[in-house]
């Protein structure tokens, strides 16, 4: 027993992390020294219903209330303490969509996620408004599209959120939301770390002849930046996640923050000219700028959660289809009375790739389980294409498939890397499809042709990260900065893996894109062409 996580547990001196990502809710409880205590997760899906992906509401609460019971049971079965206190708490949620609520905190329509293609018209018109990119995903353009198809519900909007700050609402009963999280609701001014006025006035005179009774800013929630303290835990709040009544009311929350930002934190990537990346159920690479790029439709800007701006290329679409094939192959293991460890099968099929032809044997597939922003395509068609003359064999299937979850980004990145002569020296990466060793890692060096680093704290992903923002704000010196709180503290000594782009590996995949970018008709043909099931 570690005597110090005891002691942190008893004194409350420790800070949890719950991030509420696309595939699990997870918590990370730390101590002061960031290491951590106890650790838990949650798995749940998204589900299509009627035209929209969504979570429910329950789930939301059911998630967060099974993770924080999985902790507590961890704290007493490892320190024979009961967990009552903790220092300070934040939520993170996978970034944008659309929550909006009604006068008594109810939502009007179920959470549309980010992963739902259904705003383009809102998403040209306000980009086209307001000279400045705003995607599909934003939480803006989930609005305006909503103005635009006359929904009943608009009018009665008292709150719009993000998932992050939908929890911490309900948690807190504070409407703030982090800088990272809120610049993927509506564009922030660099220099104020608030919502850009100039467009505010813009979009209320947009959509002045509705006469809604509410202007945008009265409903947008207020913007905090790292550090900053956000709200209390109240008695609802606690009850809510420990419905034992053990978890004591009044723990301060830091500002809620979108997985994007707490990856950055995650990997210490907040610096000016450093850059992440994080590979998931979608892909997204971002880079902290230091100087001012154009409007371009594949590349986003957000914000570090200390305010600093980012430049983003999101892939709506990376893992899902890898994690399909990994079950086909599992069920062919289970029909031939084999029994074999999920996790054992992907770090098999994993390492497969590593023995493929460079370029995947002239096999070619797209993951699109749902509409990919970057490439055009409107909806998800998983698609498998081969030629006779293709080799097809397991290694070359593996190594396409892992390929593929890096084309739509590398197609964002060429634009950064070529037109804007962004200077990457080297990404530091975090996310699932890097949990087997190496595999992930060369395979991502051979698309963006980088360095790739992944630090052994990465695994802990979005929880950790969140869990190190509250940590700083309880912790921080005077006028420490949340660069010089990583660097010097939480990262001081950590090591990080490394491996260097592979020539052989680089030009295989170049031939890769070649066919990934031609073929792209043939993904589109199944957009146009493929019936849908009722």
């Amino acid at each position: 027993m570690d005597q110090h996580f005891k002691q942190a547990i008893v004194s409350g001196e420790s800070s949890l992390g719950i991030e509420f990502g696309s595939t699990r809710i997870k918590a990370t409880l730390i101590n002061n020294q960031f290491g951590i205590i106890a650790s838990s997760s949650y798995e749940w899906e998204n589900q299509r219903i009627g035209h929209y992906w969504t979570y429910h509401q329950r789930e939301m609460v059911g998630g967060l209330q099974d993770v924080y019971g999985q902790l507590k049971q961890q704290v007493m079965t490892n320190y024979g303490v009961k967990l009552q206190k903790i220092g300070a708490i934040g939520c993170s949620g996978m970034m944008q969509g659309y929550i909006v609520l009604d006068e008594s905190g109810e939502l009007l329509v179920p959470f549309r996620t980010w992963r739902n293609a259904t705003t383009s018209t809102a998403a040209t018109c306000l980009t086209r408004q307001f000279q400045f990119k705003i995607p599909e995903r934003w939480s803006i353009a989930h609005l305006y599209q909503a103005i635009i198809n006359n929904e009943e519900h608009v009018k009665h909007i008292k709150y719009i959120t993000t998932l992050s700050g939908y929890m911490h609402f309900l948690l807190t009963g504070s409407k703030a939301i982090g800088a990272g999280d809120a610049s993927g609701m509506f564009p922030i001014d660099r220099t104020t770390c608030k919502y850009n006025e100039k467009m505010l006035a813009q979009f209320n005179e947009l959509i002045s002849e509705n006469a809604y009774p509410w202007h945008l800013e009265d409903i947008l929630p207020s913007v905090l930046t790292a550090g900053e303290h956000a709200g209390y835990l109240h008695e609802t709040g606690a009850r809510l996640i420990d419905p034992s009544g053990d978890l004591q009311a009044g723990i301060p929350f830091c500002p809620p923050e979108g997985d994007a930002g707490t990856g950055m934190v995650a990997t210490n990537s907040i610096q000016t000219r450093s850059g992440n990346i994080s590979a998931g159920t979608s892909i997204f690479a971002m880079f902290v700028l230091d100087k001012d790029i154009g409007v371009y439709p594949e590349i986003d800007i957000v914000t570090t959660p200390d305010g600093n701006p980012v430049a983003m290329v999101l892939a709506n679409n990376c893992t899902s289809d890898i994690n399909a094939w990994i079950r086909v192959f599992h069920e062919c293991c289970e029909a031939m009375g084999l029994e074999i460890d999920h996790n054992h099968l992907f770090h098999v099929l994993f390492n497969k790739a590593m023995e493929a032809d460079p370029d995947g044997g002239g096999l070619l597939s797209y993951g699109y389980y749902s509409g990919e922003n970057i490439t055009g395509i409107s909806k998800g068609r998983p698609l498998f294409v081969r030629s006779p003359e293709s080799r097809f064999n397991l290694a070359n299937l593996m190594r396409t498939h892992l390929f593929s979850a890096f084309g739509a980004l590398r197609l964002g990145m060429d634009i950064l890397t070529q037109k804007e002569n962004v200077t990457v020296d080297h990404i530091l990466a975090h996310g699932g499809l890097f949990k087997t060793p190496l595999v992930g890692q060369k395979i991502c060096a051979a698309a963006l042709d980088v360095p790739v680093s992944v630090m052994s704290t990465a695994g802990e992903g979005g929880s950790w990260g969140i869990a190190i923002l509250a940590s700083y704000m309880i912790q921080k010196k005077k006028n420490e900065s949340l660069v010089d709180f990583l660097t010097l503290q939480v990262f001081n000594g950590i090591e990080a893996s490394k491996v260097e782009p592979d020539r052989v590996d680089v030009h295989g995949f170049a031939r890769f894109m070649e066919r990934y970018k031609k073929g792209l008709a043939i993904e589109q043909a199944a957009v146009d062409h493929f019936i849908e099931k009722d």
